[in-house]
């Protein structure tokens, strides 16, 4: 017998799709800002599934279901997850800013919030976080209309993420840092 026996799909007991949508959700949004690769979007929703966000916003460039690319990487989570389309983000953001939505761009900028020392950036729920564009990052104005900024750090010789890794490590340090806060966290 071995010492670690991987779960059935059935011992995994998650929810329906149905069970999803009727479900409490994480107080966090995510808006991607031009990503270019529908692959990744579909990594996003597929993470944003895993963690129980309450939607994506889609913006710019970024492609949106029914896509093909999309669905390979998502694998059925973009009928789970929520998801709108705008034409800007800055519009976006401004617009959950009014809904009282705290709005942070993840980003390399100067004054920025390391994502270690995330309890000390001002952070609030509900959030919206801000993806960029895989060469040229979160968009100035997009940064500007922001409340904050949080950076990933990083110790190799590049200078980013790719995207979808980037949500993934972001969500899982901000359920991480703030479970306390959510009763649905079982962490």
């Amino acid at each position: 017998m071995t010492k670690y026996r991987k779960y059935t799909i059935d011992e995994l007991d998650r929810l329906s799709v149905e069970d999803f949508q009727k479900s409490e959700k994480q107080p966090i949004v995510l808006v991607l800002d031009n990503i270019r690769s529908a692959n990744n979007v579909g990594s996003v929703f597929r993470t944003g599934d895993a963690f129980r966000i309450q939607k994506i916003v889609l913006c710019g460039i970024t492609s949106t279901p029914p896509n093909k690319e999309i669905h390979k990487t998502a694998l059925g989570a973009t009928d789970s997850v929520a998801w709108e389309y705008a034409d800007n983000a800055v519009q976006a953001v401004e617009r959950l800013k009014n809904q009282g939505y705290f709005c942070c761009a993840v980003e390399q900028a100067e004054n920025s919030f390391m994502l270690n020392h995330l309890s000390d950036s001002g952070f609030s729920f509900p959030v919206a976080l801000v993806f960029g564009n895989e060469v040229h990052g979160v968009q100035q104005e997009v940064i500007d209309a922001c409340d904050c900024c949080l950076e990933i750090p990083q110790l190799g010789t590049k200078h980013s993420l790719n995207v979808a890794v980037s949500v993934g490590v972001v969500l899982w340090e901000i359920l991480k840092t703030f479970s306390p806060c959510f009763e649905i966290i079982k962490i």
